[in-house]
């Protein structure tokens, strides 16, 4: 049994909070975070690279001059590999490089990241989070108050919020997720572990949602399954 101090906005402890981390997972099994977060990564990768070949590099595919008789190297058209201005011989082309581990293998490892933050002591809880209006400011003074302003974190609120987001994405080294569309990569990514006792109880309830990341993945507004 884990008991966590529970604080307020302002930094002040006011409460305890037990868990049995066998809510989340048995164990950790870090092959498993490795591939899952590798995919992660994959996802996010645009494969855009792309070069010209021969054939799509604009101008006349005509002979440049005849085959004999000029005392010159005999030469093709101008958009030849062996010509400035022509054609990649083996051009490159865009590629998509997303792949998907079976939906539970990546459900488990969002369990054992979870897990494995518990265990490694880097969550601060919340008593509750809410903001009047969506500025910096009110977001900075309660990490301020935690002493996170320089460590990077995962702020975990119960459901989307729209202030919260608009107020957070001015910090470079914060990340808001609601609870429903936590992932490993998200959890692994930052250090701490921010949420409130609402989104823990979520969380205790079943797991997340098998959620994929994609190239928009800053800030936790990736698609869900």
């Amino acid at each position: 049994m884990i008991t966590l101090p529970v604080y307020d906005t302002s930094g002040t402890e006011v409460e305890s909070y037990k868990l049995d981390p066998d809510d989340f997972a048995v164990r950790v099994n870090k092959q498993l975070l490795h591939d899952v977060v590798v995919m992660y990564e994959a996802n996010q990768r645009h494969g855009a690279a792309k070069t010209k070949s021969r054939g799509e590099v604009r101008g006349s595919t005509r002979k440049l001059y005849r085959q004999k008789g000029t005392g010159r190297a005999r030469a093709g058209m101008r958009s030849s590999p062996v010509r400035r201005g022509g054609g990649h011989t083996f051009a490159k082309q865009p590629k998509d490089w997303s792949y998907r581990l079976p939906k539970k293998a990546i459900r488990n490892a969002t369990r054992q990241a979870l897990l494995s933050k518990f265990l490694d002591d880097e969550v601060t809880l919340l008593q509750d989070f809410s903001i009047s209006e969506p500025r910096t400011r009110h977001v900075a003074e309660v990490l301020a108050a935690l002493k996170l302003t320089e460590t990077s974190s995962l702020l975990t609120i119960p459901a989307h919020d729209n202030d919260i987001w608009r107020a957070s994405r001015n910090i470079p080294n914060l990340w808001v997720s609601p609870a429903a569309e936590l992932n490993a990569y998200k959890l692994l990514h930052q250090k701490q572990l921010v949420l409130t006792t609402e989104a823990l109880d979520l969380l205790r309830e079943g797991p997340p949602k098998a959620v994929p990341v994609g190239a928009d993945e800053a800030s936790g507004e990736e698609e869900a399954d």
